[in-house]
């Protein structure tokens, strides 16, 4: 099986207006949008293009769909890798695979999506594996990143952004923290679920201090409870007449 094989795709286009988050996350990447917009213009005052980003933070909190809005913004393919899913066991294999794919994304000038990314990134001798072996790797991924075309994009994302080698840290040029949504944030994201449906359906019970992901479950969740007793109610309705 080719690495390629582990490529995934957007289900469906993400717009950034869409997606629910933070002023401060959507001013970055309103701004990095922008940069790679008006690349040249940048260039003739010697001003360098942020190309090499890092999402960390809580998991569920749109990672992966900020990367596929800004793919969308820009109109570039999106190279989306689970890391966990190519490594081998021999390093060497796994060195390999991440090149072909930071070779097919810089070609296309794409952007690639490494989801994961603690998985080969972790801090030099902080691995049962042979650390010689892992030193090896970490050292192929910093040339990779180094040599990486400024009209291409790396967008990492990890939950564990503590156990990265931090002379790949150093390579970011734009390091954005998710959070947990706020209150207000989360009362915005429960609004856009629930635009769309009837009001009967709409009454749940609204959960704090939990990612995106999980406030989507435990919405639709409720609202197909409130479907469902809504059917059995008009079936006893028509059965008792």
């Amino acid at each position: 099986m080719s690495v390629f094989d582990f490529i995934l795709s957007p289900k469906e286009k993400v717009l950034l207006e869409d997606i629910v988050l933070e002023d401060s996350i959507r001013d970055a990447i309103i701004q990095l949008i922008k940069e790679h917009k008006h690349i040249e213009q940048l260039k003739k005052y010697n001003l360098p293009v942020n190309n090499k980003i890092l999402l960390y933070g809580n998991s569920g909190c749109g990672k992966t769909m900020t990367a596929a809005a800004i793919a969308n913004a820009l109109d570039k393919n999106i190279y989306i890798i689970n890391l966990s899913t190519i490594i081998n066991s021999r390093i060497g294999e796994t060195s390999l695979n991440i090149k072909q794919l930071f070779d097919k994304a810089a070609k296309e000038q794409a952007v690639l999506f490494l989801d994961e990314f603690d998985h080969i990134a972790k801090a030099r001798g902080n691995d049962e594996r042979d650390v010689g072996e892992m030193r090896r790797l970490v050292n192929t991924l910093i040339q990779l990143i180094d040599y990486f075309p400024e009209k291409a994009l790396l967008i990492c994302a990890t939950n564990h952004a503590e156990i990265i080698d931090s002379a790949i840290i150093r390579r970011f040029q734009q390091r954005i923290h998710y959070t947990l949504p706020s209150e207000q944030i989360l009362n915005q994201y429960y609004d856009k679920i629930l635009s769309n449906l009837p009001n009967e359906l709409k009454a749940i019970n609204r959960v704090y201090n939990i990612s995106y992901a999980e406030a989507k479950d435990l919405a639709l969740t409720q609202v197909k409870r409130n479907l469902l007793n809504k059917l059995e109610e008009n079936t006893s309705t028509s059965n008792a007449g």
